[in-house]
Formats: C-alpha cells, structure tokens, sequence
C-alpha cells in the first residue's frame, strides 16, 4: 500500500465521528433546553445578575461564572437543530424562548446598572463587548460546531462548559442593558450585535453539524420552501458577517496606526532642537497623530523634513499635527500643556532650593554651635598664668519636669589655685566669650604630665 493511500485511510479512521454519535439522544436532550420554565427561570436570573456584578466590577472571574451557568445557549442549538431537520415548530419555539430570555435579561440587567451606585472610570469588561469583529464570528462558529459535537457524542465531556464562555452569550445581553441604563446607544448597539453574531454562528454551526451527521430530517410540503429557507439561512449569515469582516479590518488598522506612531515617537523624541513631550492619537474616519514639541520653533523646512520621517513610519502626511510649545504657537491647547509642564518643572526646582536651605540652615547652627578650643584656651592661660589646660563642652541640663537648659562647662586645670575674684571674672569673661549665660566653671588641679596627653584628645 502507497503511503498515501494508507494516510487518508488512518485518517479517515481518525477523524470518523459518525460511529461515535448517537443523533437521537442528542436531538432529545437539544429539543428538552429549549424550554424557559422550571429551573432555566432562576438560573437565568441568577447568571444575569452575577454578570452584571462582573461586568460593574471589571471582574473577569465573575463574568466567566454567569457564561458557565447561563441557559441562553438551549434556544439557540434548538434553532439551530430546526433548520437542519426542517422542523419549523422547533424553530419557533426556540425563538420565541430565546426572544423571552433576550427581554428579560435586558430589563433586569438594565435594573441593576440603574440602582449600582459603582461608576468606573474606566470599564474595560464592558468595552470589550461593544466592538465584534470577524475574529468574533469565528469564535461563534467553531464554537457552535464543538457544542453540537459534544451534544451528539456518546461519551459526554466538558466541552459545553468551554463553549459557554468561548462564545459569552450573557455578557453582551448584559452589556446591552448598561447601555440602555446609561442611555450610551453605542454600548447597547455594539453589544446587541456581538450576542447576535454569536447566537446567529452557533445557530449556524448547529445547522451544518445536523447535515453532516444526518439528523432525522423532516420533509418540506414542497421545493419551493425548501429553497426558501435555505435561501434565507443564506442572507442572514452574509447579513451579519459582512459588518464584523469591516470591524475586523478597521481594529486591525488603528492598531498598525497606533504601534507606527508610537514607534516613530519613542524613537525621534529629539529632532533638531526640539523635544516631543507629549503625543495625541486619534483613531476613527479620521485618524492622525498630534506631536507637541518643546525647544525652539521648527523651520518650514524642518517640518517637511519631520513628515517625510513620519511617512517612513507609514504616517501620511495629512495624518500628522505639529503643535510647538508657547514660545512658538499661539495655540491655546499647546500653550496650557507646555505652561503645565513648566510650571511642574518650577515646583520641583523650588522644592529643591528650600531641601538646600534648610539643610543650610541647619548647618550653620551646627557651625555657630561649635566651640573654639583652642582660641579660648590660649586666651585664658595668656591671662591667667596657673591656667595650665582648659577642657570645654556643650551640652544639656533637663530637669524633672523635662525643662531643657542648654549648658557648657568649663573645667580649668590650674597649676595653683585661682583666687575668687579671678575665677569670677574668668566666669564671666567665658560666657561673654561662649555667648553661654548658663556656662558653669569648674577648676581642678592640673593633671601628672603623663595624663596632658589624654587632657588634650578631650578639649579636641
């Protein structure tokens, strides 16, 4: 046997699934979820609240709880499984439970975004449901196929759990209602046509599993209608895909325009003698990027220098605005950002100057505090002669009350004793001298010559 020939047979064998699906049971258990009554009531009403908590408090955890428990997907495969077995009471009734659990969800969750107190500034779990694109429509797709799979397959898994939050029906619904809470018609629309493209997807990928693993079909009263509905099937899918393929394209271009114009900022801050301080995009029918510069004004040539540079970017030229500082501009705009930034610059720079003064401060007083030791200790043997050695010292006196007394004491080592009157006036000339009125003399007889050694290190 060829190698290939026995390739496409080992994966024929592989990939054969119609061994291992039972269509009947999974028809049964399909055409049983469709249903809004019993239980689907309150777990619906328990998914929509706890999705609206997450989408309110940009919890994703929160979210991915209400996709696992939400019953919305049981109508939609329903619809689906209607139009691939031709069963149009089927069809009916999974629309007409689907458009009731639509209602429902948009008013309770449009309740509670009108009652929570909490407003983000920036609801990021809510704005990522408002933009689909086609990347969208092929989650929804495969999806649906992994879900109708795991419906018909004998040996059950988790696969529906994964397909719950894969395709997140509830969200969006959940969305759709802060729009209608918050009258923001663009969230309500983005989000109405993200869950429609995901239950319209799923219901399709339903609709092509049942063909291929050959659903027990009912018969069409005639051709015509036949053709009709498949006609119809047909408008719906390229109604819905053809809007999120343009989405898809447009996100995929802001985006390159976005990382072009960050890179050519980041990557020319300084041009000529100039500074890009601050940067501006604007995604939309009209997209463009706004430098504002610092420096001196650019020339008219150094401007076309600088979107020649962009258009190596990919920016054209009528996508760039130059906006220069004050000094050059009499843009209002321009002129309160770079006056910010400069008044920014003067508050640090004056913070700066009083950390220096006070410091200054401090070390003058520590300077003005410092005695002269041997300035006065000469002075005073020049004018007592038994004044051998002056030790002097600064400190406190606290009392028991913590009263603090700023103190110096001075201990002169004499070689005789100093006669009262000449102790008293040496007193008196030491705190003149110290500017210490507490200063406090003490005298002492002169030390043995082997201890002047240790007298000197303590007058240093």
């Amino acid at each position: 046997m060829k190698f290939k020939d026995w390739f496409i047979s080992y994966w024929r064998d592989t990939a054969n699934i119609t061994e291992q699906v039972d269509v009947d049971a999974a028809a049964a258990n399909i055409r049983s979820n469709i249903y809004f009554r019993g239980p689907n009531v309150w777990i619906l009403a328990f998914s929509i609240v706890i999705a609206s908590v997450g989408l309110n408090v940009n919890s994703t955890a929160v979210i991915i709880g209400a996709m696992l428990i939400s019953p919305v997907m049981g109508p939609i495969i329903g619809m689906g499984l209607g139009l691939g077995v031709n069963d149009t009471k089927l069809l009916g009734d999974g629309l007409r439970n689907l458009l009731i659990m639509v209602v429902i969800s948009l008013i309770a969750s449009s309740l509670f975004f009108l009652l929570s107190p909490l407003n983000l500034a920036n609801p990021t779990e809510l704005e990522a449901r408002t933009s689909p694109t086609i990347y969208d429509v092929l989650i929804a797709l495969f999806g649906g196929f992994a879900g109708i799979l795991e419906q018909a397959r004998k040996e059950k898994g988790t696969v529906l759990s994964g397909v719950a939050i894969a395709t997140a029906l509830m969200p969006p619904l959940c969305t759709a209602g802060f729009g209608i809470a918050k009258g923001n018609w663009h969230f309500f629309g983005g989000a109405m046509y993200l869950f429609t493209i995901n239950a319209i997807f799923i219901m399709f990928a339903t609709y092509l599993a049942c063909k291929y693993l050959h659903f027990h079909q009912k018969s069409f009263t005639d051709e015509q209608t036949a053709r009709r509905t498949r006609s119809l099937i047909t408008f719906v899918v390229v109604l819905v895909t053809v809007p999120s393929i343009w989405s898809a394209f447009i996100m995929i271009r802001n985006n390159n325009f976005t990382t072009n114009a960050q890179n050519f900022v980041s990557e020319n801050r300084m041009y000529e003698r100039s500074y890009i301080y601050d940067y501006k995009i604007e995604n939309g029918r009209n997209r463009n990027i706004t430098l504002y510069l610092s420096g001196e004004a650019l020339s008219e040539e150094e401007k076309l220098q600088l979107v020649e540079l962009a258009g190596s970017y990919g920016i054209k030229g009528n996508e760039l605005k130059i906006k220069e500082n004050a000094y050059a501009s009499e843009d209002s705009e321009s002129k309160k950002l770079v006056e910010g930034i400069y008044e920014r610059f003067d508050r640090q720079l004056q913070s700066k100057e009083d950390e220096i003064l006070a410091l200054q401060a401090t070390l003058d007083s520590l300077n003005g505090h410092r005695i002269p030791y041997e300035q006065i200790t000469a002075e005073t043997i020049a004018q007592y002669p038994a004044v051998q050695s002056l030790h002097l010292s600064r400190g406190a006196t606290v009392s028991a009350d913590s009263t603090r007394t700023d103190r110096v004491l001075a201990i002169a080592y004499c070689t005789s004793a100093l006669p009262v009157a000449d102790r008293a006036r040496l007193e008196n000339w030491l705190r003149v001298r110290l500017g210490s009125p507490s200063l406090t003399l003490m005298t002492a007889n002169a030390p043995a010559p082997s201890q002047r050694a240790t007298q000197s290190a303590d007058n240093q």
